[in-house]
């Protein structure tokens, strides 16, 4: 089984400034934040109630910050589901931990299921099965676009850690999707371009210019 994780990285290059127009259409065109329903989102076995919301409400300039973190309570299993506000064709998933034995070692993605639990996210099959690193980079998760097509809902199993068994808590830092919003019967929109020629005109949360950086832009399985 082939997996690749791309990690964010941060280039210096002393004074030689690199012009990143180009990238700005493609991270706002490609970025589903304003088209995550966030108030549906939940977890279960988070130990503070609403942390796996506020962790998918944090925007791509709020990457990096370390709070709000979404922790597991009874052990080291995390299940978060995302619904969205119509269809969406998954491109990847965006994933920030740490270097620490609290961070995730799978993600088991299950689309358009309302009834994951721990149960079944164990026994069944998922759409696809993600191995994940220990870093405190932004992770990027290609996901096979064929199978994430037509995707309404995603339940995000989380079944382990680095911590081989003696670390009980998973920490998640951060968590966003790319991808393309469809509305439901008809073909894709993407409606962010606007946005990306006339930024003064349209902010959009989580998506402005200012905000997403070069370093999400044409990564994600290649166009």
């Amino acid at each position: 089984m082939s997996h690749h994780c791309h990690d964010e990285h941060h280039h210096h290059h002393g004074g030689d400034e690199h012009d990143h127009s180009d990238d700005i259409t493609p991270a706002l065109q490609f970025s589903l934040y304003p088209h995550i329903n966030f108030d549906d989102v939940t977890a279960l076995n988070e130990a503070q109630h609403g942390s796996a919301k506020a962790i998918v409400k944090k925007t791509w300039a709020e990457r990096l910050a370390d709070e709000p973190e979404l922790a597991s309570d009874a052990d080291e299993q995390l299940i978060v589901n995302v619904p969205f506000t119509g269809q969406v064709k998954l491109h990847s998933i965006l994933l920030r931990t740490s270097d620490s034995p609290s961070a995730p070692r799978t993600l088991r993605v299950f689309q358009n299921r309302e009834d994951v639990d721990f149960d079944a996210a164990a026994e069944q099959e998922p759409a696809q099965e993600l191995e994940l690193a220990r870093t405190s980079e932004v992770q990027e998760l290609p996901v096979r676009r064929a199978r994430f097509a037509r995707v309404q809902r995603l339940a995000l199993f989380f079944p382990d850690n680095f911590g081989d068994g003696d670390e009980d808590v998973t920490r998640i830092a951060y968590l966003g999707f790319k991808g393309e919003w469809m509305q439901l019967g008809r073909a894709p929109a993407n409606i962010l371009y606007e946005a990306a020629a006339n930024p003064s005109d349209h902010a959009v949360k989580g998506t402005d210019i200012n905000q997403m950086g070069s370093h999400i832009g044409g990564r994600g399985g290649g166009h």
